[in-house]
């Protein structure tokens, strides 16, 4: 059976394999301090928020999530990262994650929940498919320098 609840400080490292996949599946390398300087965030005092989904009591998959407000909207729930060790999936864990997000952004009044993720990521988009809708929107990352 599937739970899902906070992260805590017990689950630092079987937190950081599930990162470190997720990180790799999107080609996106975050340094060692990258991990750590993350999971302080998570178990902080700032407005980022974590999920854990457990089967049989082990860590299989994690979720991190935000709210922030819109120009038209106070209050919006952004699922930033969603992954599942690849030896559980299909067994509903992500649903579960997606779940206990929505039941987060519905408890806090948030106008809505949405994610992204990579066009040719079909597994995923078939759940995706099923418990949301795509709503033709392509994501652009401006490629200019932001810091000095």
């Amino acid at each position: 059976m599937i739970t899902v609840g906070p992260l805590g400080p017990a689950d630092r490292a079987a937190w950081e394999v599930l990162a470190r996949g997720y990180k790799a599946f999107y080609e996106t390398p975050v340094p060692d301090e990258g991990y750590a300087r993350t999971w302080r965030r998570l178990l902080g005092p700032e407005d980022v928020h974590d999920a854990g989904a457990r089967l049989d009591g082990r860590l299989v998959g994690i979720a991190h999530y935000l709210f922030h407000a819109t120009i038209w909207q106070p209050d919006y729930c952004y699922l930033q990262d969603l992954f599942v060790d690849e030896t559980v999936r299909g067994r509903g864990t992500a649903r579960a994650l997606i779940e206990h997000v929505a039941a987060k952004a519905r408890a806090r009044g948030a106008a809505r929940l949405y994610w992204t993720t990579k066009t040719d990521n079909t597994t995923a988009r078939t759940l995706y498919d099923k418990v949301a809708r795509f709503n033709g929107f392509i994501r652009y990352d401006y490629s200019g320098p932001l810091s000095h």
